[in-house]
């Protein structure tokens, strides 16, 4: 995302750049005009990337959404979208230091690369790779100098998205592999944002549409579903039994591995090692929990969530989320998260 984007882009004013009014008065590209409605799905595997083609013929452009939306919430809304070229430049996010509001951030690299550090592990991001973050959480992605980074991006919050997107990371990690007719669609979605969805409902439908997308690559291949089959006991079996130690010999035994190859197998079907999948299932049990039964002392919860060391619990907690687990509470300042898990 650009840096002059508002960080709390919920919030912000909508606005659409002067530079970017001849483009929006353009004619429209293969049906593309802000009213128009999203190709169907098998179009976007019929015509390849065409669709990130007219994104990037586009021109560089952003825009901030920041529509009224009544009394009642949208499980679905885009607060941002756009395509950029990056090059030998300042471009810094930390997803520590993006506001209180949380939100994701979907960008896919066109060309060129990018770095991301997410949970003290570091990536590099190349052609064909899109990242997944959410916001406020421990990540950083930013461009080297002398570096050149072509990507388009969009930004959402809202319940619906927030629960998609976490299920996401959950299973895939940060870094994602996409099929060609997702990106393509994913671009689409894109520049809809840009140059239409004046409406929240139809903001809110593009969002949505991007978020199904997303969930439709990750979840719905055969291989997937195989996959995922395979390691559901060991799931069921730690989300049973947060309270209690877990070591990965155990969790093994219950699928019949050995312990390198059930290593092996569950980062390749979970996006991460089993020992880290553990840890972020006590987390989001502790997150529910925080804000979910308030009148538990924090003590206690690090205990029902696997923690015997409180002081431990704190500062894992800290590292993932900004804070710790009683300025976590008291502030309420992500309240909204526990409502995911």
């Amino acid at each position: 995302m650009p840096t002059h984007v508002a960080e709390n882009a919920a919030k912000s004013a909508f606005f659409l750049p002067a530079a970017l009014s001849t483009v929006v008065s353009s004619s429209c590209r293969a049906g593309l005009c802000p009213k128009s409605a999203g190709r169907p799905e098998k179009d976007y595997a019929f015509r390849g990337n065409f669709v990130l083609q007219d994104l990037i013929a586009n021109g560089q452009s952003m825009r901030t959404v920041s529509l009224p939306r009544g009394r009642q919430r949208l499980h679905a809304m885009p607060t941002s979208a756009g395509y950029e070229v990056r090059e030998n430049e300042t471009y810094d996010w930390d997803g520590r230091r993006r506001g209180q509001t949380p939100f994701t951030v979907l960008q896919h690299t066109i060309s060129g690369s990018g770095q991301l550090r997410y949970q003290h592990r570091n990536y590099r991001l190349q052609g064909g790779d899109t990242l997944l973050v959410l916001v406020p959480h421990n990540h950083r992605y930013w461009l080297e100098k002398g570096d050149r980074w072509e990507y388009f991006w969009i930004s959402m919050n809202g319940e619906e998205t927030l629960r998609i997107h976490q299920m996401v990371l959950s299973t895939a990690g940060p870094v994602l592999k996409l099929q060609p007719s997702t990106i393509d669609h994913l671009a689409d979605c894109s520049l809809r944002l840009v140059k239409g969805a004046t409406s929240p409902g139809a903001a809110s439908a593009i969002a949505y549409e991007a978020a199904m997308a997303l969930y439709d690559d990750v979840f719905g291949s055969p291989a997937f579903a195989a996959e995922l089959s395979l390691m559901q006991p060991v799931i069921d079996h730690i989300n049973a039994n947060l309270e209690k130690p877990l070591p990965v010999s155990e969790l093994a035994g219950i699928v019949g591995l050995s312990r390198a190859h059930f290593s092996r197998s569950f980062a390749e079907s979970e996006g991460m090692p089993p020992a880290e999948f553990v840890l972020q299932q006590r987390l989001q049990r502790a997150v529910k929990l925080l804000t979910k039964a308030d009148f538990l002392p924090v003590k206690e919860v690090a205990i029902m969530c696997g923690f015997e060391d409180p002081n431990y619990f704190s500062k894992v907690f800290r590292r993932v989320y900004g804070t710790n687990p009683t300025e976590f509470r008291t502030t309420g300042m992500y309240a909204s998260i526990g409502k995911l898990r």
